[in-house]
């Protein structure tokens, strides 16, 4: 059974910082596609960054280049979203998702579709006050 659990979710001050993390069960980070995604109220689902292991690429969504960091420790089997210069605009619910497929998918593709994820986190809230 896949389970990805996230934490790190909260409160902070605008320009302030928080560290997301995702543990996942059931399989390993090696070959995956992964990646972090955010939905604001009434907003649709945005791609915040995506790796894909087998294409070898790495997405970043221009909202938060410069201020995101995505990594991952494989011997943990947990990825990490590092969020910098926090702003308003950032809140949202966070998901992390792994799907282990086989396929060269691109991380561009993988963020911003056509490829859909199967395997999600709870997602964890993350409020950016001004």
């Amino acid at each position: 059974e896949v389970q990805l659990v996230e934490s790190g979710g909260g409160l902070v001050q605008e320009g302030g910082s928080l560290r997301l993390s995702c543990q996942a069960s059931g399989f390993t980070f090696d070959e995956l596609l992964i990646g972090w995604f955010r939905q604001r109220p009434g907003k649709e689902r945005e791609g915040v960054s995506c790796i894909s292991r087998r294409h070898g690429s790495t997405h970043y969504a221009d909202s938060v280049k410069g201020r995101f960091t995505f990594s991952t420790d494989d011997a943990k089997n947990t990825m990490y979203l590092q969020m910098n210069d926090l702003k308003p605009e950032d809140s949202a619910v966070y998901y992390c998702a792994a799907d282990p497929v086989r396929a060269n998918v691109p991380a561009l593709i993988a963020c911003r579709g056509p490829y859909e994820f199967d395997n999600w986190g709870q997602g964890t809230q993350v409020t950016v006050s001004s």
